[in-house]
């Protein structure tokens, strides 16, 4: 590689220090078939022009929910983000500011990341929030090495409603830290029993409140039972939008909360950056991962703020530290503040009012087509319908006709062939009555 600097006499100095004796070697834990052998069958090198115009040809390939109808949701939302929110993180002390690990210069980014908590522990009905996380999925695992190091117990009960992707992140932690999980079948119907896997080893219930599939439910039994068995409840949010228009789960016993916070200042991507929230109760702060701004007074009685309990963190004491989380996703959180701060407390009920208004009305027009079935009994802006036949095909013919129409539930779990004709249907405040017309007259036709 011509622009690497280091001599074949550095790689081997490099290598003999770390104590093996090729690159290969660095790679033995992952597995063969995850490794490329050979070159990447790419084209040769070429200038800017070149690859611009390939990578826009590339682009044109995709059916992107800007330009289609789109109902695609499964743990990604698309909603309207304002033009303010990125022009304003795109200010420079914004984009370009380090981590803030001396107070006394980013006063600025722990103002915006204090507001960020405070504005996350509303919206949960929690005590504490932290300055975010990676992402929903690792806020979960996260959550759950908590929960164990808070009740010293080591396994943990998965809801089958659990977004699949936490669910797996979660189980990569299990496998290299040595914990137990009991994850629970998957659970279209909503009607699974997680009050009956608790025992006595439980350390946590991690359940989805709307679970995967879309149901909503009373928390409270399930927080009753895991406190009389000492046991902590995690509840993960999925989209952060529901908060709007939903009970909050510190308001029914949830012990530790978790979010995706992508719907509110970040838009859609493919992988990301997304922005993870945390919250617990007070009693918990000092077993909770990442990072904490709070709020103080300097010498002469001004406020401000700086990183508290930071000995929680890798970089201070690696030997102690509750995570190896040592950063936080500081300019999604900014957006994420940006937007809900524009919204309002009011503008932020009015926008969950008209998810769920959306979702009503697709679930209306839907539902008098023959060879479908709605599932749910109650959902926010996503709910599971059951078809006649398997539900990858069906979205496959629905984006040659120019429309999203939804995630098969297969892509998720393409061994449960239980699934295979199931689809999840989100509505945002994106879309239109004839959006909604567009898909209702395709899959009519499709499904006769």
């Amino acid at each position: 590689m011509r622009y690497l600097p280091l001599t074949p006499e550095d790689r081997r100095s490099m290598l003999a220090k770390i104590g093996v004796a090729s690159i290969d070697d660095l790679y033995e834990d992952v597995p063969a078939r995850a490794r490329r052998t050979g070159t990447v069958d790419l084209p040769p090198h070429q200038g800017e022009l070149e690859v611009e115009r390939a990578i826009s040809a590339l682009a044109r390939q995709n059916l992107g929910t800007g330009s289609a109808p789109s109902f695609l949701g499964a743990g990604a939302y698309r909603h309207h983000v304002p033009a303010s929110v990125d022009h304003l993180i795109q200010r420079g002390e914004f984009l370009t500011s380090y981590t803030p690990y001396q107070p006394e210069v980013t006063q600025g980014t722990l103002q915006y990341l204090f507001e960020f908590q405070t504005q996350v522990a509303l919206l949960t009905g929690m005590d504490v929030a932290n300055a975010s996380m990676y992402d929903g999925a690792t806020s979960v695992a996260e959550a759950v090495m908590m929960a164990n190091r808070v009740t010293r117990r080591d396994r943990a009960v998965l809801s089958g409603g659990l977004h699949p992707h936490y669910a797996e992140i979660t189980a990569t932690h299990a496998r290299f830290l040595g914990f137990d999980l009991a994850r629970q079948a998957p659970d279209p119907t909503g009607t699974e029993d997680l009050i009956a896997t608790i025992d006595a080893d439980t350390s946590c219930v991690v359940v989805q409140y709307p679970s995967f599939f879309g149901h909503i439910r009373d928390l409270r039994p399930l927080a009753e039972a895991c406190r009389k068995a000492g046991a902590l409840l995690i509840v993960a949010i999925g989209e952060i939008v529901a908060m709007g228009a939903l009970e909050p789960p510190g308001a029914m016993g949830a012990d530790i909360v978790t979010a995706e916070g992508q719907s509110l200042g970040n838009s859609l991507g493919f992988g990301g950056p997304y922005v993870g929230l945390f919250t617990t109760r007070d009693k918990y702060v000092r077993q909770m991962p990442g990072r904490l701004v709070g709020e103080t007074r300097d010498a002469d009685g001004r406020r401000g703020w700086v990183l508290t309990l930071s000995t929680r963190e890798q970089h201070i004491r690696r030997e102690k530290a509750t995570s190896n989380i040592c950063t936080n996703s500081g300019l999604c959180a900014l957006a994420f503040t940006i937007h809900l701060t524009l919204l309002g407390e009011a503008g932020f009920a009015r926008l969950a009012a008209l998810n769920h208004a959306a979702a009503g009305k697709l679930a209306d027009r839907l539902a008098g087509i023959g060879g479908l079935e709605i599932l749910n009994k109650s959902f926010f802006n996503e709910f599971t319908v059951r078809l006649k036949t398997p539900a990858a095909p069906v979205v496959e013919a629905l984006a040659k006709r120019g429309i999203l129409g939804g995630v098969p539930v297969s892509r998720f779990f393409p061994k449960e062939k239980s699934l295979e004709s199931l689809l999840l249907l989100c509505a945002t405040e994106t879309n239109t009555d004839e959006d909604m017309a567009a898909l209702a007259g395709a899959l009519k036709e499709l499904l006769k």
